[in-house]
Formats: structure tokens, C-alpha cells, sequence
């Protein structure tokens, strides 16, 4: 890789910290993604790579995103429901079958798809590896990364 300066925001830590307080309504998490494109837009205008790891259930606020931001890369992480179920690292896909959980995207609230994403990893196909350099190539393609190697 170049020498360019990455930020990774994680949206977990996000929730814990800028977005503190939001909860999951369609107009909380709309608010969770403009308060990330926001500042994905700050470090992007000072020529910082920025990564924004977060759900973002709704088309229009990934539109949205993608006009503010302008260098932007839109990564569809693709995966059936049943792997994920399986997968279940925080226990949060057996809370939401038992009821116990409401609001779990892709379970009990909307997930809208992609129409046009510039990559799609479809994570039940792929080994983490290979899903990171299917986005790293796309985003050097782009010349937002440079292999300096």
C-alpha cells in the first residue's frame, strides 16, 4: 500500500460515542448514518482514506453519502440469513428469534439492498482474505489507494 492515512469508523464504537443515544427507528438510524457520512466527509476533504464499518439499511442514505463524500466506494457485504444466523457472534440473531430483540436488520426491520454497489463480498463464499482484497483492489482501482510495493 502507498503511504496514504487510513481511518477505520467502526460503527459499534460510533453508537458508544458520536451517535450516542439513537436508537434503532428508521429515523435514528438515518441519523447514525448522517452523522458518519459527516465526518467521513471531514477526513475525506483532508485526504484521509476513510472506512465507515456500519449497517446502513436505507438506499437513500447511502445516496446520500455517496453525493456528500464524493470519493466514495459503496461495499455490499452479501450473506444469506441462515449463515448469519449460524454465525451469531454477539448472540444477536438468537435474541431477535426469540423475540427478545426488536429491530434487527434484516430480521425484524428493512435492509434494502444495493442496486449498484462498486463491490459485492459475498462472505459465505469467500474467506475474509479474499473479501479484503476484492475491496482493496477496487479502491486502488479507483486511486484512492496506491500499491506502492
Amino acid at each position: 500500500m502507498g503511504r496514504e492515512q487510513v481511518e477505520v469508523l467502526d460503527g459499534d464504537v460510533l453508537r458508544k460515542t458520536l451517535c450516542r443515544g439513537l436508537g434503532f427507528s428508521r429515523e435514528d438510524r438515518e441519523e447514525n448514518i448522517r452523522r458518519i457520512t459527516f465526518v467521513c466527509h471531514l477526513l475525506t476533504r483532508n485526504n484521509i482514506v476513510a472506512i465507515a464499518a456500519a449497517v446502513s439499511p436505507y438506499r437513500d442514505g447511502r445516496d446520500e453519502a455517496r453525493r456528500a463524500i464524493g470519493s466514495f466506494v459503496e461495499v455490499f457485504v452479501k450473506c444469506p440469513l441462515e449463515v448469519l444466523k449460524q454465525r451469531d457472534p454477539k448472540g444477536l440473531y438468537r435474541q431477535a428469534l426469540a423475540g427478545e430483540l426488536n429491530g434487527l436488520t434484516g430480521v425484524s426491520a428493512p435492509y434494502e439492498e444495493p442496486l449498484a454497489p462498486e463491490v459485492v463480498v459475498e462472505t459465505d463464499k469467500l474467506d475474509p482474505k479474499d473479501c479484503i482484497q476484492k475491496i482493496l483492489q477496487c479502491i486502488m482501482r479507483k486511486g484512492y489507494l496506491r500499491d506502492d510495493r
